[in-house]
């Protein structure tokens, strides 16, 4: 529940912003540059949160893999919207390019956390294989 919370705030904050600018609850119909300011800051806020939770010790969840496909979703959704109305979609497909790497980068990060979670639960286990 705490991680729903703590995830929960960059996107409160992304719609708090896009309906007192935009007048507006949905982010899909946005034009251009008001949904790219959206979308940096739901981003830029998200992130910002993980590497918080990942600075304090906290392991990351699979809550936050949710959230980081719900966010790329929306990205993804946007771009085929723009593709087919023949709109440019250059900004918001270098902004997807780099929230893959970036999601590579916490699946990485994951996948390092998981031995020293193992080590700690079983001590005597050792990497070599001899026992």
């Amino acid at each position: 529940m705490k991680k729903l919370i703590i995830h929960s705030i960059p996107i409160v904050i992304s719609f708090i912003w896009l309906v007192v600018e935009c007048n507006t609850i949905s982010p899909i119909t946005l034009k251009g540059p008001d949904f790219l300011k959206f979308y940096l800051i739901l981003i830029l806020g998200f992130y910002l949160f993980i590497f918080i939770v990942k600075l304090l010790g906290e392991k990351i969840s699979q809550t936050t893999f949710y959230f980081l496909m719900g966010i790329g979703a929306l990205g993804i959704i946007k771009w085929i919207r723009g593709i087919t109305l023949g709109k440019p979609v250059g900004f918001l497909t270098m902004i997807l390019i780099a929230e893959l790497i970036i999601a590579f980068l916490l699946m990485s990060w994951v996948a390092n956390d998981k031995p020293k979670q193992l080590k700690k639960a079983n001590p005597k286990h050792n990497d070599s294989g001899f026992i």
